[in-house]
């Protein structure tokens, strides 16, 4: 267990996002008197990151809206904060990190929250001018500049970063067509049953949507894209290309340092240790242990970048803590705002109640057994915590009143 008395050796954080900047603020106000350090590749202090496809696209938010802290936060709290660095190697035996300026940290506690980065198909022409990806502020800040009144955005992917540029680009008055693979949008994160009311949702607002597509490559004139081509021959004009087709975990330093990996992530228990001695993942790749949902789950949500932290501080410093909040998401997209809660891994059938097509609804997915294993409230503010409560129960509900909006959902664990 690692001395929370004050010693000479910092706390390492390797990761620069919400999630660095979170277990940083929670040591401290936590009581960590020792040295901290953290380590970011950006070169401006850490941010969220969910706010790059909603309001800052949008033009509602400026980056110090959503920056984290400040630098003079991290020079208040006598927090090392390193921007423009990266961790090169980790050595859990020395308890080492090796830094690319060349120098290297000796740890008493390493956090690792490297979070993800997006996922670079081998598409012809994806190298060209004009093709973005939505990871980072410049890559986000370069999109905005491209897009305006009657400009042309085709989005390689449907799932929830494609869908909330395409909300924003239209907003600002593109044009927007979205090439997807599968059947529905967001089929990966919500399985086929809801996809279409967030199909309706986007062709209303004037996005052609091209399901069970697939681009063959991305058109290049002089050096700049120039649209897609897809595999049924047809074409798509486009003065810019989002490829935006899912996030891959930056697990890279951990796996050369031997740590055990799980669901493409770090494997920690409930306390979110990995399996080297004081050394910790929190975040996009923490493959945690839940102690409710009794399986390892990782999710790439803000909620996790935001909470796990707490109880990796608290553990740093001797304080036995686990991790058993629901995974947490939600999402802003025209005048929908939904947010769900839960993890459906092993459902059986998705239960709605409310108006689907109207979207101000309720659904729930549920297994074999009329356990609710997630929830989504959509349009509807009100019904969070029961949706929270329900998920959480583990208990098997009446799916026939779970369906009908005239049965509170409190009633149904009574």
């Amino acid at each position: 267990m690692s001395n929370a008395n004050p010693i000479s050796n910092p706390a390492v954080i390797i990761g620069g996002g919400l999630a660095g900047a979170k277990t940083a603020e929670e040591l401290r106000e936590r009581g960590y008197a020792g040295p901290i350090v953290l380590i970011a590749a950006e070169t401006v202090a850490p941010y969220e990151r969910p706010p790059l496809s909603k309001e800052f696209l949008a033009g509602a938010k400026a980056l110090p809206d959503f920056t984290v802290h400040d630098q003079n936060w991290y020079r208040d709290n006598d927090i090392d904060l390193r921007l423009h660095t990266r961790a090169t190697t980790v050595d859990t035996a020395a308890k080492a990190v090796a830094l690319d300026d060349g120098t290297s940290l000796t740890y008493s506690s390493l956090v690792l929250a490297t979070g993800s980065s997006s996922v670079h198909p081998p598409i012809d022409g994806a190298d060209a001018d004009g093709v973005f990806y939505l990871r980072t502020v410049d890559e986000a800040s370069a999109l905005v500049d491209v897009l305006g009144e009657g400009k042309r955005l085709a989005v390689i992917g449907g799932g929830w970063i494609g869908l909330e540029v395409a909300a924003g680009a239209r907003g600002r008055g593109a044009e927007v067509t979205v090439v997807e693979a599968a059947s529905q949008p967001l089929q990966a994160a919500l399985g086929p049953e809801i996809g279409d009311a967030f199909a309706d949702l986007h062709r209303e607002h004037g996005v052609d949507l091209r399901l069970e597509s697939k681009v063959d490559a991305i058109t290049v004139d002089g050096g700049r894209a120039t649209g897609l081509k897809l595999a049924d021959g047809s074409t798509v004009a486009a003065d810019a290309v989002l490829i935006a087709v899912g996030a891959r975990p930056n697990i890279e330093i951990a796996e050369a340092a031997g740590l055990a990996v799980a669901d493409r992530g770090v494997a920690v228990d409930a306390g979110l240790r990995t399996s080297a001695d004081d050394v910790y993942a929190v975040g996009d790749i923490a493959a945690a242990e839940h102690p409710t949902l009794q399986t390892r789950v990782r999710t790439e949500h803000w909620a996790n970048a935001l909470n796990q932290p707490a109880v990796a501080a608290q553990n740093i410093l001797g304080t036995a803590a686990e991790y058993s909040r629901m995974p947490y998401f939600f999402t802003d997209q025209y005048d929908l705002g939904m947010e769900y809660r839960g993890h459906s891994d092993g459902y059986s059938r998705v239960v709605t109640r409310g108006d689907v097509a109207g979207r101000e609804f309720l659904a729930f997915w549920v297994d074999d057994d009329g356990t609710v294993l997630a929830g989504m409230n959509v349009n509807i503010w009100d019904a969070g915590d029961d949706i929270a409560a329900l998920v959480e129960s583990r208990r098997p509900v009446d799916v026939a009143k779970l369906a009908d909006p005239t049965v509170p959902l409190a009633d149904l664990l009574s």
